[in-house]
C-alpha cells in the first residue's frame, strides 16, 4: 500500500472492516461485565455510540487521505523501521509507536486497520466517560429544556473526531477516563486506576502531573472526605510518585536541567507560544490577559474567526460549550462548590490547572481544538453534577436528605 496516496485502497478497507465482528464480540463481553457491576448500564446505548464513533473514524480517514495527518507519520515510522520493538518503549510519541509496533510488524496490519484499532480505543474512552458520569448522577438531566445532557456530551462530534485515528488522542482519552472512573472507588479499582495513571504518564507525562495536582487540590479543599492523617498519607504518596517521575515530566517542557523552574517555564512558554502563533491559525496569546487566554482556550474558534468549513463546525460545538458554561454563572453554583464532594472539586481543579498551564503554551487554534478535548469532560462532569444536585433538591420535600444523596433514576 502506498500510505501517502490519496487513492483509496479498497482491499485494505475491506480487511479493516473484517475487524468489526471481533470488536463487536469484545464489546458485548465488556458490556456484559459492566452491566453486572452497574444496573444503569445501557448496552443498546453503547452499541449506538459505537456506530456513531465508527462514522467519525470514516470521516477522519477520509480527511487524512487528502490532508496532512500525524496518523500517517505514526504508521510510516513503524512500518519502515528496522529497530526492535522495545526500542520504542519510551514516553510520548515513541510510546504510540510502541503500541502500534506488534500489530504492524507481527500481524501486518495496514494503515486502515490501525486507524480502526485506535478508533476503538477512543470509543472505550467514551464508555468509561459514560460510567464516570452515570455512576455519580443516575438522574436524567435535561439541558436547554429538552436535550438529555449526558447524551449531548457523549455525542459531541469534535470529541469523536480527535479520538478516531492513530495517535495520542484516543489512548490518552481512554487513560484519563479510566483514571476518572477509578477514583470513585480507588480501593476496589486500583488496577484500572494504576493502568490509567501509567498510560497517561506514558503518553503525556505532564498530564500525570496535572491530574495529581487536581487530586491534591480536591483533597485539600474537601473537608468531609478525609481526616488530616489520611490527607497527609495521600499527599506523601503523591509526593513520592512525583519524586520518582519528575525528570521525564519536566523533560517534556525542557525543564529537567532547570535551576529556576518558574523563570525557565515562563521563558519556555513564551518561546513555544511564539513558534505556534506563526502558523496560519495562530493567535497572539502572549499579549492576552488571563481571562482572554481562558476564553480562547475554552471557546475559540467561534464563528468570527473560524478557519474554513471545519472551523465553522468546531465553532458550533464551541458555542454549545459556551452555553453549557453559562449554566453555572450563578451564585447557587458557588455555594454548591463549598460543600461539593471530592470528585467534583478534583475535577474542577484538574480542569482549571490544566487550562492555566496550556494557555501559556498554546497559540494555535488547531492545536487548541485537539488539546482541550482531553480535559473538557472534567468540566462537563462538574456542570452535570451541579445540575443533578439542583434537580435532586427540587424533587425532595423541604428539609429532607442532603445535596449528595442523589436518588437513582427509575
Amino acid at each position: 500500500m502506498n500510505w501517502i496516496s490519496p487513492e483509496i485502497d479498497v482491499l485494505n478497507i475491506l480487511e479493516a472492516l473484517c475487524l468489526l465482528p471481533f470488536m463487536y464480540i469484545i464489546n458485548q463481553y465488556l458490556f456484559k461485565k459492566l452491566k453486572e457491576k452497574h444496573d444503569f448500564f445501557s448496552t443498546r446505548s453503547m452499541n449506538l455510540l459505537f456506530i456513531y464513533h465508527l462514522v467519525f473514524a470514516g470521516v477522519y480517514y477520509s480527511y487524512a487521505l487528502f490532508n496532512p495527518s500525524d496518523s500517517k507519520r505514526y504508521f510510516r515510522v513503524v512500518n519502515n523501521t528496522e529497530e526492535p520493538w522495545f526500542h520504542f518503549f519510551k514516553t510520548e510519541t515513541s510510546f504510540i509507536d510502541f503500541l502500534s509496533y506488534p500489530f504492524i510488524k507481527y500481524f501486518n496490519f495496514s494503515y486502515e486497520m490501525m486507524m480502526l484499532g485506535f478508533a476503538w480505543l477512543g470509543f472505550l474512552g467514551f464508555v468509561f466517560a459514560y460510567l464516570f458520569f452515570k455512576e455519580h448522577i443516575s438522574l436524567k438531566i435535561k439541558i436547554f429544556k429538552k436535550i438529555d445532557f449526558l447524551w449531548l456530551i457523549l455525542f459531541l462530534p469534535n470529541m469523536h473526531f480527535w479520538t478516531a485515528s492513530i495517535g495520542k488522542g484516543a489512548p490518552i482519552f481512554l487513560a484519563l477516563m479510566l483514571f476518572a472512573y477509578s477514583l470513585h472507588k480507588p480501593g476496589k479499582r486500583w488496577k484500572t486506576l494504576l493502568a490509567g495513571a501509567l498510560l497517561v504518564f506514558a503518553i503525556r507525562p505532564h498530564m500525570l502531573l496535572l491530574i495529581i495536582m487536581g487530586a491534591v487540590a480536591g483533597i485539600m479543599l474537601c473537608k468531609q472526605s478525609l481526616d488530616w492523617k489520611k490527607k497527609s498519607l495521600v499527599i506523601a504518596s503523591i509526593g513520592s510518585i512525583l519524586l520518582i517521575f519528575h525528570q521525564p515530566i519536566l523533560k517534556v517542557v525542557d525543564l529537567h536541567n532547570s535551576t529556576n523552574l518558574v523563570s525557565d517555564f515562563l521563558s519556555f512558554s513564551e518561546q513555544r507560544a511564539e513558534s505556534l502563533s506563526d502558523s496560519g491559525s495562530g493567535v497572539n496569546m502572549a499579549e492576552y490577559s488571563l481571562p482572554e487566554k481562558f476564553f480562547t482556550f475554552w471557546f475559540r474558534p467561534l464563528f468570527f474567526d473560524a478557519p474554513g468549513l471545519f472551523g465553522i463546525i468546531v465553532s458550533i460545538e464551541n458555542f454549545i460549550y459556551l452555553l453549557i458554561f453559562g449554566k453555572i454563572l450563578r451564585l447557587k453554583f458557588f455555594r454548591f462548590l463549598k460543600s461539593a464532594p471530592l470528585h467534583v472539586k478534583s475535577s474542577l481543579a484538574l480542569f482549571l490547572i490544566s487550562s492555566f498551564a496550556m494557555t501559556f503554551i498554546m497559540s494555535n487554534l488547531g492545536i487548541i481544538i485537539r488539546q482541550k478535548s482531553m480535559i473538557m469532560y472534567f468540566m462537563f462532569f462538574v456542570v452535570y453534577y451541579y445540575l443533578g444536585q439542583q434537580k435532586s433538591i427540587s424533587q425532595k420535600p423541604e428539609g429532607t436528605g442532603n445535596i449528595h444523596s442523589l436518588p437513582k433514576a427509575a
